[in-house]
C-alpha cells in the first residue's frame, strides 16, 4: 500500500444547500464539507502500545479530516463503554466510533444510537448483533492463517506450539484461535496446539505461557494473539536460556500480532520471528472518515476502495473495510505461500510511529 497517496487522499464537498444525500465512492479520501462535524471517540483501552499509538493517531487524523473530536476511555469495560456512549449523546455528538472488546454485549447500546440516528463506526472490532455503519479493521482469520502457515512451515510440520488467545468473547479472539486452529488441523497435522486463554491480559499469558513449558518444555514455537503477551513471552523465555538464533535447534519460533515498533525492533534483533502489522494509524483514519461520511449523507457498497483495501459485506446492513495488514518478518521472503513485509520497510506504520 502506498502510504503517501493515502495521505493524500481527498474527499468530495459537501454543499451544504444540497436537499439529498452524496453518495461517495468507496475509499473516497478525506476533506470536505463548510464545518466540523463532533465525533465521539472512545479509546477502548490504555494499556497496550498498539492502542495507545491508536490514541496518538486520532487527534491527527481528526485534524486532517476536519472533525472536532470528544473522546473517552472505556478501559475494556463495557459498562464504562456504555456510559462513555450517554455522555457522548449529552453532547451533541454526530456519530460514534468505538472499539466494544466485548462484542455481544454491545448490541442495545447500537439500538439506541441507531433509534437516535447516530451513525456508528466500529474499529478493529465488529459487533455480533446490531447494525453499524462501517467496520474498519483487517481480516483476523487471516491473521491466524498467516500465523499457523510461518510456524507449520518453520517447523517443518512437527512438533508443540502455544497459542495465547486473545478474548474469546471478541470477535477478534475467535477469528484469530479458530483460523489458527483449522489451518493446523489442514495443513499441519503432526503439529499439537496447545490452546491459552488469556482474555488479552499479559500477566495471564505469561503464567500460562510458563506453566505450558514447565509441563512441555520442548515447545518450539508460540503464536500470540496481541503483543500485550510480548514482555511476559520474552521474559520467560530468556529465563529458560532459549533467547537463540533462529538457526539454533533450542530456538522457539515467536509469531506476534500489531506491528508495534517493539515487535518490529524484536525481529530485527532476532527475539521474535515475525508479525502481523495492525494498521493502528489507518485505523484512526478511516474510523473517523467514515464517520464523517455517515454525518453528510455519503454511503458506500461493497468493492474495492481506493486506498488498497475491499469492502464487504459480513451481514445486512453491515459492512467492512479490512485494510490490509501485512506479515512482517526479518527478510521479507515468502513463507508457506504467504508474501511478507520485511521489518525495516517504512511503509510499516510501526516504523514511523
Amino acid at each position: 500500500m502506498n502510504r503517501n497517496a493515502i495521505l493524500g487522499l481527498g474527499l468530495t464537498a459537501v454543499l451544504a444547500t444540497a436537499l439529498l444525500p452524496a453518495c461517495g465512492k468507496n475509499g473516497a479520501g478525506p476533506g470536505g464539507g463548510s464545518s466540523a462535524p463532533l465525533i465521539g471517540v472512545d479509546y477502548p483501552r490504555s494499556d497496550t502500545d498498539f492502542w495507545n499509538s491508536y490514541i496518538k493517531y486520532v487527534p491527527r487524523s481528526a485534524k486532517e479530516l476536519g472533525v472536532e473530536l470528544k473522546t473517552t476511555n472505556s478501559q475494556n469495560d463495557i459498562a464504562s463503554l456504555i456510559s462513555n456512549v450517554q455522555t457522548f449523546q449529552s453532547q451533541g455528538v454526530k456519530g460514534v466510533v468505538m472499539a466494544p472488546q466485548d462484542t455481544a454485549a454491545i448490541a442495545p447500546t447500537l439500538q439506541q444510537l441507531a433509534d437516535k440516528r447516530i451513525p456508528v463506526v466500529t474499529i478493529d472490532t465488529r459487533p455480533d448483533t446490531g447494525k453499524v455503519f462501517m467496520v474498519v479493521r483487517a481480516d483476523n482469520r487471516a491473521y491466524g492463517t498467516k500465523a499457523c502457515q510461518f510456524l507449520g512451515t518453520k517447523l517443518g510440520g512437527k512438533g508443540k506450539v502455544v497459542m495465547l488467545e486473545g478474548g474469546l468473547d471478541s470477535i477478534n479472539g475467535r477469528d484469530r484461535t479458530e483460523a489458527f486452529d483449522e489451518c493446523m488441523k489442514k495443513d499441519f497435522p503432526g503439529i499439537t496446539v496447545f490452546g491459552e486463554a488469556t482474555d488479552w491480559k499479559g500477566d495471564v499469558a505469561a503464567s500460562k505461557l510458563q506453566t505450558r513449558f514447565t509441563s512441555d518444555p520442548d515447545i518450539k514455537g508460540v503464536y500470540m494473539e496481541s503483543s500485550f503477551a510480548l514482555s511476559g513471552t520474552l521474559q520467560i523465555l530468556k529465563q529458560r536460556g532459549l533467547q537463540v538464533p533462529a538457526t539454533d535447534p533450542e530456538h522457539v519460533f515467536i509469531v506476534s500480532n500489531d506491528g508495534i515498533p517493539e515487535e518490529l525492533k524484536d525481529i530485527g534483533e532476532g527475539l521474535i520471528d515475525a508479525t502481523v502489522s495492525q494498521p493502528a494509524d489507518l485505523f484512526a483514519r478511516y474510523g473517523l472518515y467514515y464517520a464523517k461520511a455517515a454525518i453528510e449523507g455519503k454511503t458506500f457498497q461493497a468493492g474495492p476502495t481506493d486506498h488498497g483495501s475491499t469492502i464487504i459485506q459480513v451481514r445486512d446492513g453491515v459492512l467492512e473495510d479490512q485494510l490490509a495488514a501485512p506479515l512482517v518478518t526479518l527478510d521479507g521472503a515468502s513463507i508457506g505461500g504467504q508474501p511478507t513485509v520485511r521489518f525495516d520497510d517504512k511503509s510499516l506504520w510501526g516504523n514511523n510511529a
